[in-house]
């Protein structure tokens, strides 16, 4: 048996043998990361920018940028850097670091998005009550409550996670750091039995969270289909449906991942599945939100083509 802290290195999943598909995986992420460094940037600028988004949605919207961000930056780097150098290996203090702020900003993006399904809940069911219920200084309450609580979490997770011994060698099947591959390599019964009894909890307040956001979203759709007029139908429908698909998105990505039968688990599949919960929707979170979002969109126009005028004048000027 040996004390996980006297382990030097950890050996992540490769994405694949032959040099020429790694070369491949390096460019794909790297157009990703890109994409998704891009449109969360640009929201935030609109967002901070733009008056007509001082809004609490738009202060949400930017909360849920940030963790985007956050997310994105702190799996594709080095999968990126292990393409690129041909090597699997990730340090023990890099594993680390890697799973709590993993934790941490996915933890904070869930709770957002619960926080966002309240704001669409309380703007279309009770709207004489939006300026009370969400002003400013509530906002800021919530958010804090959402990134403070996650922190704790990933914070207690790791400390728990990375004072098991390990006993089952130093290879994990999966490209970034999360906390099942490590119980995966532990010789620690207790240890173990401890975290899932905290995964146990965790998994018990999202299952709450999600309750809430289909309870929420049932009161939602019956408000909207007594509003008389078909535009303002179109209009609240155009407000939510985003929400919504970052949601879904989220959700089914991620359950999937951790509650898919063993009998269809495999090294390729599972590789294909980290993916597309967490680094597909990081990317495409900007992207649904801004194709209906009227108010974001011309945000977005303004500020382009304020950029790109002066760009211009700018040349003008120099000739």
């Amino acid at each position: 048996m040996s004390n996980s802290s006297s382990m030097a290195q950890f050996l992540l999943l490769a994405f694949a043998d032959r040099r020429e598909l790694q070369l491949l995986h390096f460019w794909l992420f790297l157009a990703i990361s890109l994409a998704a460094l891009l449109a969360n940037g640009l929201i935030l600028s609109a967002v901070a920018c733009d008056h007509h988004l001082h809004t609490p949605m738009g202060f949400f919207l930017l909360n849920l940028s940030l963790t985007d961000l956050g997310c994105i930056c702190t799996t594709v780097p080095k999968a990126m850097h292990n393409s690129l150098r041909n090597t699997t290996t990730i340090s023990y203090t890099g594993y680390a670091a890697q799973v709590f702020l993993l934790f941490f900003f996915i933890g904070t993006e869930f709770s957002l998005l619960t926080i966002m399904c309240y704001d669409r809940y309380v703007a279309i069911c009770k709207p004489l009550h939006y300026g009370t219920l969400l002003g400013s200084r509530a906002c800021a309450h919530m958010a804090a409550a959402a990134w403070a609580t996650a922190f704790l979490n990933a914070l207690l997770h790791t400390a728990n996670t990375f004072s098991l011994p390990l006993c089952q060698g130093n290879a994990l099947g999966q490209f970034f750091c999360e906390i099942p591959g490590i119980l995966k390599l532990s010789c620690s019964h207790s240890g173990y039995c401890r975290e899932n009894g905290l995964i146990v909890v965790i998994a018990c307040l999202v299952f709450g969270c999600f309750i809430f956001i289909v309870f929420s979203y049932v009161q939602i759709f019956r408000a909207v289909l007594r509003i008389p007029s078909q535009q303002g139908r179109h209009k609240a429908f155009s407000t939510c449906l985003p929400h919504l698909a970052v949601v879904s998105l989220f959700v089914s990505t991620g359950t999937f991942a951790y509650l898919k039968p063993p009998s269809i688990s495999s090294s390729s599949l599972d590789l294909v599945v980290s993916v597309l919960y967490s680094v597909v929707p990081p990317a495409l979170n900007p992207l649904i939100y801004s194709l209906r979002n009227q108010e974001l969109k011309d945000a977005l126009r303004k500020m382009l083509t304020g950029c790109f005028s002066g760009a211009f004048t700018c040349q003008v000027s120099g000739v």
